[in-house]
């Protein structure tokens, strides 16, 4: 084979492997606990 198409080859291997390597990164969830729309009334003691 000519030494074009062997760099090429080197190349794409290089390439290839390098691609492989690489490591993922985990993506990081946060879970927050939704506020309540409304507040439950309290008993206060008190008739209204």
């Amino acid at each position: 084979m000519s030494n074009s198409i062997k760099s090429i080859l080197a190349v794409g291997l290089v390439a290839l492997v390098a691609a492989c390597g690489q490591q993922q990164q985990e993506e990081e969830f946060v879970v927050v606990d939704p506020e309540p729309i409304s507040t439950e009334p309290t008993y206060t003691g008190k008739l209204k």
